[in-house]
This record gives C-alpha cells, sequence and structure tokens, in this order.
C-alpha cells in the first residue's frame, strides 16, 4: 500500500531510479495490472495488418532557449528520434502547446518557427495538435507535447531479447553536450562557456545503419535523461548480461569535461538530444563505425564497451584511464531535472 504522506518529488523525472521505480511500482500495475509489458520508446500497434510504431513524449525544459536550440526544435527531435530508435520512419507527429497566461507572442512566434523548420528538415508531417493556455505562474512559460507515429523498416529486429554475449556498444559521439549547455545557462549555474546542445534528429544516420547491417543492429537508445548511464543500466537489468565500457574510449569534447568538472556532475549521466547507443554484432563492428563516419551526426562516432556474458546479478562496469574499475549504478535522478 502506498503511504498516504508520499508526494512526487522532482527527481521522479529526472529518468534514474526513481523514475523507474515510479513507473514499475504506481503508473504501470496501476494501468496494466499484472499483464507484463514491454516498456520501450515506442510501442508497436497493429493497424490493419500494417506495424506502426507509436510514441509520445513532453517538453518541460527550462530554458526555453539555449545554444543550438529551444523547446520547440527539442520537441520535433525528441520524437522523431523516439521513433527512428525503435527501428520505424518517422512520418507523422502531432503538437499540443500549454502556454502560461503572460507568455510573450513573440516567444512563442520563435518556437514555433522553430518547430516547422525541424519537422520540415526531418521529412515529417505535424497533423493534428491542441491548444491550452493556463494561468499565471501554472506552467513556466510553455510546455508541448508531441505525438509521433511512422511505420517499421524492414529487415530490422530491436529489442533488449536481441542482445548476446559478445556484442559491441557504439555512440555516434560526444557525451554531455545538451545536458550541460543547458545547466551552464541556468540562471543559477551560469558559466561563461562555448557549449552547444547536440540537439539533432538522428533518422537518417539510424536509417543508415539499419539498411546496412540488418538485423546485426541488435538494440538502440538515445541516451537522455539519465544520461549513458541510465541507458546501460537498463540493458543490463533487462537482458541479464554485464557490461564492460572503457573510459579512454569514450568521446567528450573537452568544453563539456571542464564543466561538468566545475559543476561537479559526472559525464555519463547527462541527458544528450543528438547521441544514440548502438548494440551490434561484434562481427559487424567495423562496417558500423564506417557507417556512422560517414554521417555529419557520427564524425565522432566509437566503441565504446562490450556485451559480457549473462549473470545472476549484471553489472556495468567502467574500466578507468589509469586500468582501474567502477561499477556503474543507475542514476538516482535529482542531478539534472527539467532538462528536455
Amino acid at each position: 500500500m502506498t503511504e498516504e504522506n508520499e508526494r512526487i518529488l522532482l527527481a521522479h523525472g529526472g529518468g534514474g531510479r526513481l523514475m523507474a521505480e515510479l513507473i514499475a511500482k504506481t503508473i504501470a500495475p496501476t494501468i496494466y495490472g499484472d499483464k507484463p509489458q514491454n516498456l520501450t520508446d515506442a510501442a508497436s500497434v497493429d493497424i490493419d495488418g500494417k506495424e506502426i510504431l507509436f510514441t509520445t513524449d513532453s517538453f518541460v525544459v527550462q530554458p526555453l532557449f539555449f545554444p543550438a536550440g529551444d523547446i520547440g526544435k527539442l520537441a520535433v527531435c525528441g520524437t522523431v528520434n523516439d521513433l527512428a530508435v525503435c527501428g520505424a520512419k518517422p512520418q507523422t507527429l502531432s503538437l499540443a502547446l500549454i502556454i502560461e497566461e503572460g507568455f510573450a507572442v513573440a516567444a512563442l512566434e520563435k518556437i514555433l518557427h522553430s518547430i516547422g523548420t525541424t519537422a520540415r528538415q526531418a521529412g515529417v508531417a505535424i497533423v493534428t495538435g491542441d491548444t491550452k493556455v493556463v494561468e499565471k505562474g501554472a506552467a513556466d512559460g510553455i510546455f508541448i507535447n508531441t505525438t509521433g507515429i511512422g511505420p517499421r523498416r524492414r529487415n530490422t529486429r530491436l529489442g533488449f531479447d536481441c542482445i548476446e554475449p559478445g556484442d559491441v556498444i557504439l555512440i555516434n559521439g560526444t557525451l554531455g553536450d545538451h545536458g550541460m549547455t543547458i545547466m551552464s545557462k541556468r540562471q543559477e549555474l551560469a558559466i561563461q562557456s562555448p557549449l552547444q546542445s547536440d540537439c539533432a534528429c538522428l533518422h537518417e544516420i539510424i536509417g543508415l545503419l539499419l539498411d546496412a547491417l540488418g538485423p546485426k543492429v541488435k538494440f538502440m537508445r538515445d541516451p537522455t535523461r539519465g544520461g549513458l548511464a541510465a541507458t546501460l543500466n537498463e540493458i543490463t537489468q533487462s537482458c541479464g548480461c554485464g557490461i564492460e565500457i572503457e573510459e579512454k574510449k569514450i568521446p567528450v569534447d573537452p568544453a563539456v569535461k571542464a564543466a561538468a568538472d566545475i559543476l561537479g556532475f559526472d559525464i555519463l549521466n547527462i541527458a544528450n538530444e543528438g547521441k544514440f547507443v548502438a548494440v551490434v554484432a561484434a562481427d559487424a563492428e567495423k562496417q558500423a563505425l564506417d557507417v556512422l563516419r560517414s554521417h555529419p551526426l557520427g564524425r565522432k562516432a566509437a566503441r565504446i564497451g562490450v556485451v559480457g556474458p549473462k549473470q545472476p546479478h549484471s553489472l556495468v562496469e567502467l574500466i578507468t584511464r589509469i586500468g582501474g574499475r567502477r561499477i556503474i549504478g543507475m542514476p538516482y535522478g535529482r542531478e539534472l531535472p527539467r532538462i528536455c
């Protein structure tokens, strides 16, 4: 039974352990009962014999505008990417706006322009939407929800159950760019830096990888809230295999690393909005890296680790630069709220 004095914390939205517990212990069982659910970034829905992938996401980032992006661009990219990493060809989006009374029309127009431009560049259509206005102080400016659908690509089967010991773990570029850009621009953490968000739509580069490797791509996930640490822990907990990653092989921009060190954040826990983790068969590693590096969003792609054997209590382990080992746990969730 739930204690009457229990309350939702800001940390429950951080993408870490608290969020996972909230979903597993409260949200999922209340909605689904005892029926097991495969809670992925996008759900598979059968419509007249055709498989469609379906996802939804809400965006509450603060600040609303940041270097190389804003909440509008983020809303389109985030939903397109959730579809893409599940093997879909993103096709259409819905757009829902919750606007606070007193919000500047000029700021709204800027956000909507960003949404329209990003959607056109991604080749997705915004086909329906909704607008609500709430009292001043109730929405922190503007919140956005986007829902997306798209058909599954042929010759793709992605999932935790596809992962096998010996598979390699790849990432398409540097970690932490988005999260550290947001944190550096918040009023209470303002620092001078050249940081820029990595916010981008990933469906093109993911499509190239899936077209080239087919079923040798086992699993993909964009490491947003909770960062790489949360994504890798989800993999170990779901497939029962340990994971070993190497610190010296993880690409990180020096400015991002410096900002994280100044502010006391672990780069592995920081959110990304233009990166994805791919688990691929070991014999496809070179081909996969060649494909990723051929695209502008994959120039700094790297193999960062390997999937280990199945074990009763699977862990994510980091081999440090000096050769030591450190267990990477699931982030708690309170470190980086309101990041997307």
